[in-house]
């Protein structure tokens, strides 16, 4: 990736992160898979988001900024997540993560296309931010980001489909909020970069707020309903697999 300018880099890796909203758009429109299959891979990336937030994004900002930053930008992002989360799901994404989920209609899809937007900007900035440091993207958080991703886009489109929405009705949403997570990544890096090290720290911290709350919402409650008690195994590899994968990257 050296050939690219660190602005590209941010732009196409967040496109990347994005990208698998599509791949699950595909997924769920395309294929038939079972809830056991769609939740395992939620579980799993549950595990390794966790231990992105944990090893990476937190551990970042207070690198960066010290711990008032840090406290500061994951309250606001939680606060911020938490409130804008509750709206849209009493307008009818709440269950946007979910592999089963049906949309009522053609207002609910649109939440559900807003919750996935509203998902993804704060974890495609978080992978923009991760540029700064001159020494390439955050695997891990990436690979988390892509993990989590794929069964929300697969759960929407599932839902569309039912709704009976075309596929270039399907795929121009979840294209649109890929670009928009790449264009997040890339102001993520161009507008936190030029900031100072208070400001650069609070905004990681602040991304992972809002990833935490989402977690915390919308992926542990649906990867439970449908495999129950398989889930925390499952998680739990992915955390290790993360782990493992954050000191050898």
């Amino acid at each position: 990736m050296e050939y690219l300018s660190l602005p590209a880099q941010a732009a196409l890796w967040g496109f990347v992160a994005g990208g698998a909203l599509l791949l699950g758009a595909a997924m769920g429109y395309f294929l038939n898979l079972s809830k056991m299959v769609s939740s395992s891979i939620m579980a799993f990336g549950i595990g390794v988001l966790i231990s992105a937030l944990a090893f990476n994004l937190m551990d970042e900002a207070f690198k960066t900024a010290g711990s008032i930053a840090a406290t500061v930008g994951f309250v606001f992002g939680a606060t911020l997540y938490g409130l804008a989360n509750a709206f849209l799901s009493r307008s009818g994404a709440a269950g946007r993560k979910q592999s089963s989920a049906v949309t009522a209609g053609a207002a609910a899809s649109i939440a559900i296309a807003i919750g996935s937007l509203l998902d993804g900007i704060p974890e495609s900035a978080a992978i923009g931010i991760s540029l700064l440091d001159g020494e390439g993207v955050a695997f891990v958080t990436l690979l988390a980001i892509f993990i989590s991703n794929v069964p929300e886009g697969l759960s929407s489109s599932v839902g569309m489909k039912a709704a009976g929405k075309s596929a270039s009705y399907v795929f121009s949403i979840w294209g649109s909020i890929a670009v928009t997570c790449s264009v997040s990544a890339l102001l993520g890096y161009l507008i936190i970069g030029q900031l100072g090290p208070f400001y650069i720290g609070a905004a990681i911290a602040c991304a992972a707020g809002a990833i935490f709350v989402m977690l915390i919402d919308t992926m542990i409650p649906e990867a439970f309903d449908d495999i129950h008690a398989l889930s925390g195994p499952i998680a739990a590899a992915g955390f290790l697999f993360a782990f493992v994968a954050s000191h050898a990257f």
